[in-house]
């Protein structure tokens, strides 16, 4: 039985972003910073995060190495296999994946677009056409990519082009790489259930589209939310993330930090 229509509220509209979404946490603090009353329900932990935050940004970025479709990111069994999502902020889409059973690793970057070893300064900009994604590498013996697509599903807003809860721009629209016929059959299935669910009244703009060379980020990116656990939740908290996604999915949303 198709699951009752869910009328859902169009997310609220964010200030114009100073350099990507770590800046808007900092113009967000900023703010709150110059309200008193705030401040005094404000963990002192939260203002000491923020300024760890800023100076993490100047942090050298490290060289990587582009992945072409299909590429190993280390020597792997032939049977493991690829697959690429974008939802937005990759710092919350990593926890996502990462722990599920058949999952081998997960590596977060930029993908979709024609600037060849992209930094995340020019991608979080805009214009470079990339997407914050994340790459899963797994067995499919063990985990299949209709799971890893439902996971994908349920950890994005699949209604708002060209933006994720408080982060605005064509390089944080949500989108399905495929790397093969199989996996583009399956994205498309998994979007036509989901339309025919009648679940949400407005239509799904998630895109799917062809994997290209995917580019890993710097490495102070990578597993942000193991390296920097305060900041990755000030962060996620500060941009509505998870208040957008129960509003989505109900009893169906992730549970705390985006994982399954």
């Amino acid at each position: 039985m198709p699951a009752s229509k869910r009328v859902i509220p169009a997310p609220v509209s964010a200030p114009e972003p100073i350099s990507g979404h770590r800046g808007r946490v900092l113009a967000s603090y900023a703010f709150m910073a110059s309200k008193a009353r705030f401040l005094v329900r404000l963990p002192t932990l939260l203002g000491i995060a923020c300024a760890l935050l800023l100076a993490s940004r100047a942090q050298p970025a490290a060289a990587q190495t582009p992945h072409p479709p299909g590429a190993e990111s280390s020597p792997t069994p032939e049977k493991l296999a690829h697959a690429a999502f974008a939802g937005g902020c990759f710092w919350c889409m990593q926890p996502a994946f990462e722990n599920l059973p058949g999952v081998a690793s997960t590596t977060v970057g930029y993908t979709g677009g024609q600037t060849k070893n992209p930094t995340y300064e020019q991608v979080s900009a805009g214009g470079t056409g990339h997407a914050e994604s994340v790459e899963v590498v797994y067995d499919p013996s063990r985990i299949s990519y209709d799971r890893l697509l439902d996971v994908f599903w349920h950890n994005v807003d699949p209604l708002t082009p060209d933006a994720q809860f408080c982060d605005h721009g064509n390089q944080y629209r949500t989108a399905i790489f495929y790397f093969d016929d199989a996996q583009r059959a399956a994205a498309e299935a998994s979007r036509k259930r989901l339309e025919d669910s009648k679940r949400f009244d407005r239509p799904i703009v998630t895109q799917i589209v062809p994997a290209g060379v995917f580019y890993p980020a710097e490495e102070y990116h990578q597993k942000y939310h193991e390296k920097n656990p305060v900041r990755y939740r000030y962060y996620r908290w500060n941009c509505g993330r998870d208040q957008r996604l129960r509003e989505l999915w109900g009893s169906e949303a992730p549970q705390s930090e985006g994982r399954p």
